[in-house]
């Protein structure tokens, strides 16, 4: 039997989360906003009406059927496809390390050392506290909570990838830095963590302490997830 590929896997991974979510709609939405395609483009490729599928997101309309369910993924990514299969990668790049891309978002390797710094300003970060090191050679978006709730500390030290000189980026944190205390049990560190969703006023009063005990730069980034993963396509 012939292997799935990452394109006929994320397409049974949206399908599959669309036909069981209490919101069908909603779960359309998300995933739509998460290719970055247009209400207008996606009815273009359907060759329906705008409406039709704004109808589909807001509940408007029935829950839309396997036919149309199916219709809606292969339209998303075709799209994909077209404009070079950046998020069909992004996802065969997270399924090849063993994760899933509810729990990790992105993983990157770079062909070379980049600027910590300029990996802050694409993303809109402000560093807290600076590290022992001003270069990256590739990053890695978490969800935080479903990182510590699911993962083993085996395979959280897998969030590395090929190189610890990287930024670690943790989404859904709180106040008491969820990522942070997490770190304190894995080693070795990374190259810098950069706390999304909050402002340094949110930070930890003990964020900084911690950074500088292991000598990681510490950043907050108060950018929109959708946004700061659509910044770092192709970061190179």
């Amino acid at each position: 039997m012939t292997e799935r590929g990452p394109r006929e896997q994320l397409a049974e991974k949206i399908a599959g989360e669309i036909t069981l979510s209490e919101d069908p709609g909603a779960t359309l939405r998300k995933w739509r906003t998460d290719f970055d395609v247009a209400q207008t483009e996606l009815a273009a490729e359907l060759d329906v009406s705008s409406s039709v599928v704004s109808d589909y997101e807001s509940g408007r309309r029935e829950s839309p059927g396997i036919g149309v369910i199916r219709r809606l993924v292969e339209g998303l990514i075709a799209i994909d496809e077209r404009r070079g299969g950046e998020r069909i990668r992004q996802y065969a790049r997270v399924l090849s390390a063993g994760f899933e891309s509810d729990v990790v978002h992105d993983l990157q390797e770079y062909s070379t050392a980049l600027p910590l710094s300029r990996f802050y300003r694409t993303i809109d970060a402000t560093e807290v506290e600076p590290g022992n090191h001003d270069r990256i050679s590739g990053h890695t978006v978490i969800d935080s909570v479903r990182a510590i709730t699911r993962l083993s500390s085996e395979e959280f030290v897998r969030l590395y990838g090929q190189s610890t000189n990287r930024a670690l980026v943790f989404t859904g944190v709180t106040g008491v830095s969820r990522g942070l205390v997490a770190l304190r049990v894995v080693t070795p560190t990374p190259n810098a963590v950069v706390l999304h969703g909050i402002d340094d006023d949110d930070l930890w009063e003990h964020a900084g302490d911690l950074a500088r005990i292991d000598g990681y730069s510490l950043a907050v980034t108060e950018t929109p997830l959708e946004e700061v993963l659509d910044r770092l396509v192709g970061f190179e």
